[in-house]
């Protein structure tokens, strides 16, 4: 797989294996790696723990740091081998939408807009889906602290409006990929499926389940 010149940008709901996808694709193809990194934002424990006090400041602090990441990439020396990501800047706005009151999302808004115009569109969008048990699953077995106190019924939420979000983002080629039977860590030939689906998509949508032949791009 050559990224050269290119960016790939994982997504799907906490826990459901974007970082680890965009950690072997870096791998495997030599690019860039961009991972969020939630254990730095110093408001994000709190705010599992009350969200109505520290969704905005747990926000804003996301935002801008995606911000500062991806900017840069509009300067070819620094994208000459590509870019893999575990994020899409634009869907900030699920959690945004989420967890802010009218006023707070005002003011995100504002600034969301203006940021937003210094970022490019990635190449390719990869939206990992599972189902909510698989996903409560999946957070409950990496063990961390803070994200086995959510409740249940948010990260059901956020499937949700992740769903939502992607139903209607038209922004770069978007491969939706279901993912409760995938494991791309310990099964190559996962991987590879995916890869090559990766390979062949140029423009639209299409849908990769497990086992099936190519779908046409909607």
């Amino acid at each position: 797989m050559d990224l050269r010149g290119k960016h790939i940008a994982i997504e799907g709901v906490i826990g459901v294996g974007k970082t680890s996808l965009a950690r072997l694709l870096s791998e495997r193809t030599g690019a860039r790696l961009l991972l969020e990194a939630p254990d730095a934002n110093p408001f994000l424990e709190n705010f599992y723990k009350d969200q109505r006090r520290y969704a905005l400041p747990a926000q804003m602090f996301f935002l801008v740091s995606r911000y500062h990441e991806l900017k840069d990439l509009r300067q070819p020396d620094l994208f000459h081998n590509g870019v893999v990501s575990d994020y899409l800047f634009q869907k900030d706005r699920i959690f945004a939408n989420l967890n802010l009151n009218d006023q707070e999302l005002a003011l995100y808004d504002q600034v969301a807009a203006l940021l937003e115009r210094e970022v490019p569109a990635p190449d390719l969008v990869v939206y990992l889906q599972a189902s909510s048990e698989v996903i409560w699953s999946r957070i409950q077995q990496r063990g961390r602290a803070y994200e086995r106190a959510m409740d249940p019924k948010y990260t059901a939420t956020l499937a949700e409006a992740y769903n939502y979000f992607f139903f209607h983002y038209k922004g770069a080629p978007l491969l939706i990929v279901n993912t409760n039977d995938l494991n791309f860590v310990d099964r190559r030939a996962d991987l590879e499926e995916l890869i090559a689906r990766m390979e062949a998509h140029r423009e639209g949508v299409a849908y990769v389940t497990p086992g099936t032949e190519p779908g046409a791009a909607l």
